[in-house]
């Protein structure tokens, strides 16, 4: 699967970016004006994997807390990262499983607001990936450069 790949390049991407922060408390500042730190955005990409991919595709079990993805605060790089390698671990699991056909299927949950294809809720969530990976990386810059 096209998207594996992709998917896998920007964990690998996140990890580097969680790595290069200079300690524990850095990843949870929060700069004047914005809204999440670096931690918590981390977080949230986990958890958001884990649930749509881990538990809604690959039927893992996991059990996602959004909010506790945006509250909690002063974890360890280790535990973030640890966080991480799990998301990775299902993502890697759940899409080097799936067949064409279940790609092509309905994705098993309404998906922000109407029924899709899986290849259509995996180009958003890769999408959403992207996107706060920037930000990490631009609050690392913008800290810490």
């Amino acid at each position: 699967m096209a998207a594996l790949f992709q998917f896998e390049n920007y964990l690998i991407q996140l990890k580097a970016e969680i790595e290069a922060f200079p300690n524990d408390a850095s990843l949870w500042m929060v700069p004047k004006g914005v809204s999440n730190s670096p931690g918590n955005l981390a977080l949230h990409l986990a958890g958001n994997l884990q649930h749509f991919v881990g538990a809604l595709l690959g039927n893992t079990g996991y059990v996602r807390d959004r909010d506790l993805e945006f509250s909690i605060k002063g974890q360890t790089k280790e535990y973030v990262l640890e966080q991480i390698e799990k998301a990775h671990e299902v993502v890697q699991a759940t899409l080097s499983s799936l067949t064409e056909e279940q790609e092509n299927a309905i994705f098993p949950s309404d998906f922000r607001g109407k029924m899709v294809k899986v290849n259509v809720a995996l180009s958003h969530l890769l999408a959403h990936l992207a996107y706060h990976n920037g930000q990490i990386n631009y609050l690392r810059r913008m800290l810490y450069a």
